[in-house]
């Protein structure tokens, strides 16, 4: 469904030891880091997409991040969701809920929101029946 989605960041290096762990715990390889333009990109496997993209916005305004937009990551157990939420607050991010059930949603939904470093709103799920 999604060829890439693109997160703009205001400080690149903090984006990028902020994302850098957050992605090895979902399992999402590195594709390509650029300081010098600044961006970096992570796939999805088998790959070659979609691609996850931070960087500075590029008509070279400052970021700004938005109210009611949000990435979700998705994860294969709850306890990637709960790693995934440590690691994030552990690297600069803010909590916007803990990991836990969201029955709301659906019977399964595990799910856990924290904001990155410039603000932008993220959240990793798990779908899958306990194991």
């Amino acid at each position: 469904m999604f060829s890439h989605i693109v997160i703009g960041v205001g400080d690149f290096e903090r984006a990028l030891a902020f994302y850098t762990p957050l992605a090895a715990v979902l399992g999402i390889e590195l594709r390509f880091c650029d300081k010098s333009r600044p961006w970096a990109a992570w796939q999805s496997a088998p790959g070659p997409r979609p691609l996850l993209i931070i960087g500075a916005p590029y008509d070279g305004r400052p970021h700004a991040a938005g109210n009611g937009q949000m990435v979700a990551f998705l994860a294969a157990s709850r306890e990637t969701v709960d790693r995934a939420h440590a690691v994030a607050l552990g690297h600069g991010g803010h909590s916007e809920g803990a990991p836990g059930l969201r029955p709301e949603y659906h019977e399964h939904y595990y799910g856990a929101y924290f904001r990155d470093p410039d603000g932008n709103k993220l959240c990793v799920a798990c779908h899958a029946r306990p194991a």
